[in-house]
């Protein structure tokens, strides 16, 4: 197999290493600073690790390979995708794997549609350095079932979303805003916990309230609770960041739980649920659209 890489950062040099190590494919590789000061010496030595061929100009990757993988940084993307559009081999199947959001996924799609060229928006799931090419993959678009079929004899795990480019992507950005918001919630409140010396004491009552359910119903609870508690819940927020800020300790995740309750609030749930809790989480969300 002959698979092409533009952009040879870190993800491309795991996922090329570790296809290395699997079996017989080909890999040639193009990145912008390969000749960079600083950079090249760094790009040249992980080529030649992983065993990929550079090129000096993407038009050569383009040129050997049916299967490409795009591995840019999410701004750039887009415009990548129309300076290697001229050069697209027909039927090939051009994969981002860039952390650009969906519209700018559909957009990328659209830009270098022709020629039979099929796309693949493909959310990568975990840290390359440990998974390497085995990074569970969650990829829509036109190229999906091809990408599927050519890559996971090679041990890559890819699952498909949808045939819609940028469905993936919204996976990956929609569990960050948990996955990352909690990290930052994480921090302010072991901060405080340890400034007032009540470490212990608040981990283990929040371990007691966590760990006896699974997440899901942890999860209904908290949202389909919080609807029609919304205005008591901010207003002991309130005076947790009150306490924040007398210990000059930051608040801004505490601030923008208030911030969201308040919003939550002025929808009156209480009232249109008649004071008792629903029973699923999405009639809270139903009720707000």
């Amino acid at each position: 197999m002959q698979l092409g890489f533009i952009g040879f950062g870190e993800a491309a040099f795991e996922m090329s290493a570790g296809l290395k190590q699997q079996g017989e494919v080909d890999i040639v590789a193009y990145d912008p600073m390969w000749n960079d000061a600083t950079f090249g010496p760094l790009i040249k030595e992980r080529a030649e690790k992983a065993q990929v061929r550079l090129q000096k100009e993407p038009e050569a990757v383009l040129s050997q390979t049916d299967i490409l993988i795009v591995a840019v940084p999410a701004d750039k993307a887009y415009e990548v995708s129309g300076a290697l559009k001229p050069f697209l081999k027909q039927n090939c199947i051009y994969i981002d794997v860039s952390a650009s959001n969906p519209t700018v996924k559909q957009k990328i799609n659209d830009n270098i549609r022709g020629n039979g060229v099929k796309f693949v928006d493909a959310a990568m799931m975990g840290p390359l350095p440990v998974y390497k090419h085995k990074v569970p993959i969650l990829a829509s678009g036109s190229g999906t079932d091809a990408f599927i079929e050519l890559l996971s004899p090679y041990g890559m795990d890819i699952s498909k979303v949808s045939d819609n480019p940028g469905d993936a992507s919204a996976v990956k950005l929609i569990r960050s805003i948990y996955m990352k918001g909690i990290a930052a919630l994480l921090l302010e409140m072991l901060e405080a916990a340890h400034h007032y010396h009540v470490d212990e004491l608040v981990i283990s009552s929040i371990s007691e309230t966590m760990n006896g359910k699974s997440f899901e119903d942890t999860m209904n609870r908290l949202v389909t609770g919080t609807s029609i508690h919304a205005v008591r819940r901010a207003a002991e927020l309130a005076g947790s960041i009150d306490m924040l800020e007398s210990s000059s300790i930051d608040s801004t995740m505490s601030k923008a739980a208030k911030d969201k309750l308040d919003l939550l609030s002025r929808f009156n749930l209480k009232e249109k649920f008649h004071g008792k809790t629903p029973s699923r989480w999405l009639d809270v969300i139903e009720a707000l659209q």
